[in-house]
């Protein structure tokens, strides 16, 4: 492998990847800002025009604020890797390493390359969130977050971040380097028993210390769910009501957890915002997603995914070509371990882009399957409702550009989705 010919193959697929991006997001706000003065025709009935033009307004500020953060975020790839930004960190973190104690150096030095890399990225990062949250959400009247508790929130998703993930990069960088020819294949079990775990912590260790849940206490919405999970023969260990609003006026329903230790939660600004039939229509749509292992095919994906990406990696990290190609030259008296998962984790997004595509057609049909489930299982009429309240509540537009929403698109449009309801 040439330098010369990956960091041509690099550039060439960062500009394709942008390009398509830009030719989508710019078709996506054509084509809702041409629709946006009419209900289309199978909504009149339902959705008035005020709400209709608050989700094109809504979809277009938002993609307009995208382009900008898809530019500024390339400029930001591009001085990590073909500009030397990365390469620069990684001399100043080796030299700052050599005051460490001699045993410590090593795996110190790595770990500070990589803490310091996350750190520059997330104050990168920042100001745009900041912007989408304080600026476009509250715009739009979704925003219930404070400064206080968004600073909080960020807080306590550091110190989570450290006390999950030091651990597991550490765990993966001394098998890289002790492991031998094989240690992909051991990073990738340590990294799917970590995956495991975090899946069975979430629920009762993880989401808690950033949401506040309580069991459900409507009487006569428990029993109609109850009535529900037992006519599917799904168990779960308890229904719970998530403070969602005090956060953001969006609504939404999930299962969290994993094998005995799932939970039914409930947005508050769901129940406030559903009837008891329409609330058990979109939970039977969840149910459909179990129902069809769904889930328990997206994870054992995503576990054959990344054991390819550890596999590729393991290549990769014995290549000079693979350092230089990408604007980095390797260290000659320290392990390149760190370098080589970060620039790993840089480029591989944008070669991965292109399949997104696949990825989300088949998240559509996922989407239909449970739907059509959860028409079966409570009702079609109820479900189609609770649809319709939770795009006109949650600004979704009903006018998506038919490419852009191929492209991109987990759920179905709305239009698709009530049509399917319907027959």
């Amino acid at each position: 492998m040439s330098p010369t010919l990956l960091s041509f193959a690099f550039a060439l697929a960062l500009a394709a990847s942008l390009m398509v991006k830009f030719w989508l997001s710019t078709r996506q706000i054509r084509h809702v800002a041409a629709h946006r003065d009419a209900v289309p025709a199978a909504f009149a009935g339902s959705v008035t025009l005020a709400a209709h033009q608050k989700a094109a307004d809504y979809t277009i500020a938002r993609s307009r604020f995208g382009l900008l953060a898809l530019a500024f975020n390339a400029a930001v790839l591009l001085g990590w890797t073909l500009l030397g930004g990365l390469h620069a960190l990684n001399g100043w973190v080796l030299e700052l390493s050599g005051a460490l104690p001699e045993g410590w150096r090593t795996m110190g030095y790595q770990l500070g390359l990589v803490g310091a890399f996350v750190l520059i990225g997330s104050l990168l990062d920042l100001p745009w969130e900041m912007w989408s949250t304080f600026r476009i959400e509250q715009a739009f009247g979704f925003n219930r977050t404070t400064l206080r508790l968004y600073l909080a929130d960020m807080l306590k998703g550091l110190a989570v971040g450290v006390l999950l993930g030091l651990p597991i990069v550490a765990l993966i960088l001394w098998l890289m380097g002790a492991a031998g020819p094989l240690w992909w294949l051991w990073a990738w079990l340590a990294w799917v028993g970590f995956q495991l775990l975090v899946m069975v912590l979430y629920p009762t260790v993880i989401a808690p210390l950033f949401n506040k849940f309580e069991p459900l206490t409507d009487a006569a919405l428990k029993e109609r769910v109850e009535r529900l999970m037992a006519r599917c023969g799904f168990a779960a260990k308890g229904l719970f009501v998530m403070d969602g609003s005090r956060r953001s006026a969006h609504g939404n329903a999930y299962f969290s957890g994993f094998g005995p230790a799932k939970r039914v939660v409930f947005f508050d600004t769901l129940l406030t915002k559903l009837n008891g039939g329409e609330v058990e229509a979109v939970l039977a749509h969840e149910l459909g997603h179990f129902k069809h292992r769904h889930i328990t095919k997206r994870i054992a994906l995503m576990f054959a995914m990344s054991l390819a990406g550890f596999a590729l990696l393991g290549w990769l990290a014995e290549a000079p070509a693979f350092y230089a190609g990408l604007g980095v030259r390797p260290s000659l008296g320290a392990p390149n371990d760190a370098l080589a998962l970060i620039l790993f984790l840089l480029a591989g997004p944008v070669f991965g882009f292109f399949v997104t595509p696949l990825a989300a057609h088949f998240s559509r049909r996922d989407e239909f399957q449970a739907d059509a489930y959860a028409r079966a299982q409570a009702s079609g009429a109820a479900l189609s409702s609770a649809l319709l309240k939770l795009h006109e509540d949650n600004a979704g537009t009903l006018t998506p550009d038919p490419v852009y929403a191929r492209f991109y698109y987990s759920h179905p449009p709305a239009a698709e989705r009530l049509a399917a309801l319907a027959t």
